[in-house]
C-alpha cells in the first residue's frame, strides 16, 4: 500500500490551491493523499480535481454558527476582510477533530507517514506528534515574504521606531522596514490585542515541526530560507515552483473567452501589454481605480485588467464600469483593440506565458510573483495584505524584477506617478530592458531548479526528495530503535 500522506491547509484559495497543487505532485510520485479540510471547501476542491486523480477527502466538522460567523462561512472569500480574523481564530477549534481523524488512520493499521499541514495550525504539530508521525509546515509564500511576517509579529519592532523605519532585530538581512509595509493588523498590535494572542500562540509552535516545505527556489530566496534554518534548527526544502495552474480555475462561470483573448495577444507586438490583476482577495478603492485608468489612457500601453468592484462593495458582485471608470473608458479601450477589461477572473498563466506581456501589475501575491517570474516578466508591485508588502520588497531590492507602484488601499496614487511608473517597465531600453533581462534570468535559474533527467537534477527536485526520505528515515531509525 502506498504511503499516506496528510494534507491540511488553513480555508482561504491562497493556502488551499498551494496545497492541492503540491497534493497532485506528491500522487504523481506514487503516494496516496488524504485532504482534510471543511465541507464546503472539500465540495469546491472536488470540482477542480483532474479525473485521474484518486485523492481521498476527509471532512473536518466545522459549524460556522458555533463561531459566530454567517452561514456557509468556510472560507475567506466568503468573508468580508474585518470578519477573516474570525475565521482564523475559529479553525483552532478544529484541534479536537483533527486529533480523533488521526487516531482512527492509526487505529485502523494506516497511520499515515508524515502531516503537512499549514502555519496557521502550528498546533497541528503537537497532535501529529501524539500519535508519532513525522509533521511539515508547507509555505504557499515564500521564505523572504514569511520570515518578515514571523520576525515582525515576534518581535514587534515598530513599536520601538519614531522615524517610521525600523529593522528586524533577528533578521537584519532584510534591510529597513516602513511602516507603510505593515498589515493595519500589525500596525496596531500592542501584544496585547486579539491578534498578538492568536500569534503568541501559533508562531512559537512552529519550533515543534520536523521540518518546513517552501513553494519557493533555493537560490532565488536564500536570505529568507536561511532565516528559518538559523532560527529553527530543522530542515527546510524549497520545493517550488508548485504546479498552481494544474488546479485550473474552481469557479466554472468566471471562464472567459480564452480564444478573445489569446487572438488580442496574438494582434500585438513582443513585450507590449500590461497585465493588472490583484488576485482573488484583493481590490483596490474606486478612486484608486480611476486613476489607474487614467494613467493607462496616456501612456497609451495595450493591457488586460482583471478588475473587482472598488474596495466597499461586494467583491463578487456585478463590476459597473460606467461607474468606477472614467467615461467611455471601457468602450474605447475595447473599440480601438488597446486594451481589455476581464470581470473576476482569467487564465493568468496562458497570459503571462504570452510573448506580448511585457509587465504585471500585481498584489505581489507569492503564487502571482511566481508565475510572472516563471515567465520572465517583470513587475509593478502594488502590494495590500499579509506579507505581500515584504515579497514586492524582496522582488526589488533583492531580485530586481519589480517597481513598486503603491502600497495598499489607503495610499493615494496619482495618475501622472502610475504612468511614470508604467512607462518604466514597460520602456524598451533603460530600466524595462534591464528588468526584463533580469526576469528572464531568473526564468532560467527556475527552470534549471525544477530539472530532471539527462544526468542533472535541479535544486527543487532534490529537495522533494530529501523531504520525502525524511519520515521515512525516522520511521526506520524507530523501527530499528525498537528490534
Amino acid at each position: 500500500m502506498a504511503n499516506n500522506i496528510i494534507m491540511f491547509p488553513f480555508m482561504a484559495q491562497g493556502h488551499l490551491i498551494p496545497f492541492l497543487s503540491l497534493s497532485l505532485q506528491l500522487e504523481q510520485k506514487g503516494y496516496q493523499i488524504t485532504f482534510i479540510n471543511t465541507p464546503l471547501n472539500i465540495a469546491n476542491l472536488r470540482r477542480s480535481l483532474p479525473p485521474s486523480s484518486a485523492i481521498q477527502f476527509i471532512q473536518i466538522p466545522f459549524n460556522p454558527a458555533d463561531h459566530g460567523l454567517p452561514p456557509h462561512s468556510e472560507n475567506t472569500d466568503s468573508l468580508p476582510p474585518n470578519r477573516i480574523f474570525d475565521l482564523l481564530v475559529a479553525s483552532t477549534a478544529l484541534k479536537p477533530a483533527f486529533r480523533t481523524i488521526l487516531n482512527d488512520l492509526v487505529g485502523a493499521g494506516t497511520p499515515p507517514l508524515c502531516v503537512v499541514a499549514d502555519f496557521f495550525f502550528g498546533w497541528s504539530a503537537a497532535v501529529s506528534h501524539e500519535f508519532n508521525i513525522f509533521h511539515v509546515i508547507f509555505s504557499g509564500s515564500g521564505g523572504f515574504g514569511l520570515a518578515c511576517y514571523f520576525s515582525s509579529w515576534i518581535n514587534l519592532p515598530h513599536k520601538n521606531s519614531d522615524s517610521g523605519e525600523f529593522t528586524l532585530p533577528d533578521f537584519p538581512e532584510a534591510g529597513k522596514l516602513q511602516v507603510t509595509q505593515l498589515t493595519p493588523s500589525l500596525l496596531a498590535a500592542t501584544g496585547d490585542d486579539p491578534w498578538s494572542k492568536f500569534q503568541k500562540t501559533n508562531l512559537p509552535a512552529w519550533a515543534k515541526a520536523d521540518g518546513f516545505l517552501f513553494n519557493t527556489i533555493e537560490k532565488l530566496d536564500q536570505v529568507g530560507l536561511s532565516y528559518f534554518r538559523r532560527k529553527f534548527k530543522q530542515p527546510v526544502w524549497a520545493v517550488g515552483p508548485i504546479n498552481l495552474s494544474s488546479t485550473g480555475s474552481t469557479k466554472k462561470n468566471d471562464r472567459i473567452n480564452t480564444e478573445k483573448l489569446l487572438q488580442f495577444l496574438n494582434s500585438k507586438p513582443p513585450s507590449s501589454v500590461l497585465y493588472i490583476s490583484f488576485g482573488s482577495q484583493n481590490t483596490i478603492t474606486a478612486s484608486q481605480m480611476m486613476q489607474l485608468a487614467k494613467a493607462l489612457d496616456i501612456c497609451n500601453k495595450s493591457f488586460i485588467w482583471v478588475v473587482r468592484p472598488p474596495l466597499g462593495f461586494d467583491i463578487n458582485s456585478k463590476f459597473r464600469a460606467e461607474e468606477w471608470l472614467p467615461e467611455n473608458f471601457k468602450s474605447q479601450s475595447e473599440n480601438e483593440n488597446r486594451g481589455m477589461i476581464l470581470e473576476k477572473w482569467a487564465p493568468q498563466m496562458e497570459i503571462l506565458s504570452h510573448e506580448s506581456v511585457g509587465g504585471f501589475m500585481t498584489h505581489c501575491g507569492w503564487n502571482s510573483v511566481l508565475e510572472s517570474l516563471s515567465c520572465g516578466v517583470p513587475l509593478l508591485g502594488w502590494p495590500m495584505a499579509a506579507e505581500q508588502f515584504y515579497n514586492a520588497k524582496m522582488m526589488v531590492e533583492i531580485v530586481r524584477v519589480c517597481v513598486e507602484v503603491a502600497r495598499g488601499v489607503s495610499f493615494d496614487v496619482r495618475s501622472e506617478d502610475l504612468r511614470e511608473k508604467i512607462e518604466e517597465v514597460m520602456s524598451e531600453d533603460g530600466k524595462g530592458k534591464e528588468m526584463r533581462e533580469r526576469a528572464f534570468e531568473i526564468k532560467m535559474m527556475i527552470e534549471e531548479a525544477r530539472r530532471d533527467g539527462e544526468g542533472f537534477r535541479g535544486s527543487s527536485v532534490e529537495a522533494m526528495d530529501e523531504f520525502l526520505q525524511a519520515p521515512l528515515m525516522r520511521k526506520e531509525n524507530r523501527n530499528c530503535m525498537t528490534i
